[in-house]
């Protein structure tokens, strides 16, 4: 990947980033932007908002220079073409200014007031905090069709099996990382689409990072753009892609600007 990391490495000037990777999402957007900014100030945040655009095709990135107009909150970040959910994450990620530093789904599945839920999880020590769907699954308000479920189970158990995850939801899109368990992973994330958030947990497990995953509230949203099928047996590859590189030493070379993150952990 060719971002930059170095502007990660500055000092924060907010204490949350809530980044929110998006692909074509005129018809959410707006309302999720407006959510968004009304928690932030129900809840008095110090917080920005960073919206990744992943070479949209429709109006998404003209909604949010909008915003940015009238909330200096808000910031839009262009990916370089089409590149994936886990190069905009990363983007976002290595652009942020805050010490703590969340992502969400632009659908809002899990409603951004669950991000306490999250931000407590790393006031208590927490390096990583995974939202997750399946340690309450009452907490599921609207769930998801039963092949979904079953396939996500069934993924669930391949990671576990191969990579040693213990988690019991990794797909989540909802989670928040201390600017220092970033500092160590972005730059050695390799995977650019789906598969990045298994990859970003077994890298954290290799370095020792505490992960505690959090029940949230979550409800399926039927326009979502994952299909189950295609997307899985891309993921699926993108398993033994992240034991190769593990095993091909790719995730020892760090940027040096980003050697001090080791101290971190």
């Amino acid at each position: 990947m060719s971002v930059s990391s170095e502007s990660i490495a500055s000092p924060p000037a907010t204490r949350y980033s809530i980044i929110i990777p998006a692909y074509n999402e005129r018809e959410r957007i707006t309302a999720t932007l407006d959510r968004v900014l009304a928690c932030i100030r129900e809840r008095n945040w110090r917080a920005e908002v960073l919206v990744v655009n992943d070479g949209s095709r429709d109006s998404t990135a003209e909604i949010v220079r909008s915003y940015s107009a009238l909330h200096p909150a808000v910031r839009l970040l262009e990916n370089p073409g089409n590149r994936g959910k886990g190069y905009s994450v990363r983007n976002g990620m290595l652009n942020a200014r805050g010490d703590v530093l969340l992502f969400s789904d632009a659908d809002l599945s899990s409603p951004i007031e669950e991000a306490s839920k999250l931000f407590s999880a790393i006031e208590r020590g927490a390096d990583i905090a995974v939202g997750s769907r399946w340690l309450r699954s009452e907490l599921q308000t609207e769930r998801q069709p039963l092949y979904r479920q079953l396939l996500g189970r069934a993924f669930n158990l391949v990671l576990r099996v191969s990579l040693g995850l213990k988690q019991k939801d990794t797909q989540c899109g909802f989670k928040a990382f201390t600017r220092c368990a970033a500092l160590a992973l972005f730059p050695r994330q390799q995977i650019e689409r789906w598969g990045f958030d298994p990859e970003l947990l077994y890298l954290a497990k290799k370095l020792g990072l505490r992960i505690e995953e959090i029940p949230v509230r979550w409800a399926h949203d039927a326009r979502s753009k994952i299909h189950p099928l295609r997307d899985g047996i891309r993921m699926g590859v993108d398993i033994l892609r992240v034991r190769w590189y593990d095993l091909a030493g790719r995730y020892q070379a760090l940027p040096s600007s980003a050697q001090s993150a080791t101290k971190c952990s």
